[in-house]
């Protein structure tokens, strides 16, 4: 009887595991890498999603992540840091000059919060080369706190978004804005003198030789002109 009831047992739970098992398949693979997709699920990235699909920099991001192994890092400030800047500021750029923004907010590589102790300034990000000077981002580090300069305004990395090892996603408490596009103008190059203008410095440089040299020729020919008349003279008398 005891036998019985434990092959009765053991056949009901078996029942019961193979009918568990046909109701919950295998998880579906991880699909590819979006940005949007995790932008969107963190909340308050509005502004940096609109921004991404109008410029389409999110599906080069895309198409990086999910094509290459070199990984990508990404400074994503939320709509409060974009809200505070100065009004017209995104509406002052034109299509390229937005493009630029937002790969200056892009690393070409992975890097996670203890790599930001060692790396190396300038940072190299998708805008430009740093070495130019018009687009440098330099990162210090105090504990586990890191900070982002870019020669116009400094930021501090808020927190980690997601992070996967291959991308890492890290809120920012600023909009990054590089010294190409928001720095101090250029200084205008000094106009060409106009034709009968005072001399320049160089020309005045020059005067007190020039004048010197006219004033030997002047004595030189005095001189001409003195032994001529004394020759005359000399011829005259001697009729």
């Amino acid at each position: 009887m005891k036998q019985l009831l434990f092959y009765c047992t053991l056949f009901v739970a078996i029942l019961h595991c193979t009918k568990t098992s046909a109701q919950s398949p295998a998880p579906a693979p991880a699909g590819p890498t979006n940005i949007s997709a995790i932008l969107e699920k963190a909340g308050q990235y509005n502004t940096l999603l609109k921004l991404l699909s109008s410029t389409q920099v999110g599906d080069q991001i895309n198409t990086q992540l999910n094509n290459s192994n070199q990984g990508m890092t990404l400074f994503a400030p939320p709509d409060n840091a974009f809200s505070n800047l100065k009004s017209g500021t995104l509406n002052s750029l034109n299509d390229q000059e937005k493009v630029a923004l937002l790969q200056f907010h892009v690393l070409p590589t992975f890097l996670s919060i203890s790599q930001f102790q060692t790396v190396s300034n300038p940072l190299r990000t998708q805008a430009g080369d740093a070495s130019n000077g018009e687009f440098p981002l330099n990162v210090t580090t105090s504990g586990n706190q890191v900070n982002l300069t870019t020669g116009v305004d400094d930021a501090v990395v808020a927190n980690t978004i997601y992070t996967d090892g291959q991308l890492a996603v890290y809120q920012v408490d600023k909009v990054l804005l590089p010294l190409n596009l928001f720095g101090p103008p250029a200084p205008a190059a000094a106009p060409k003198p106009e034709k009968g203008s005072a001399p320049s410095s160089s020309d005045a440089k020059d005067s007190p030789a020039k004048a010197s040299s006219d004033s030997s020729d002047a004595m030189s020919l005095i001189r001409i002109n003195a032994w001529a008349i004394l020759a005359v003279l000399i011829v005259a008398c001697s009729l």
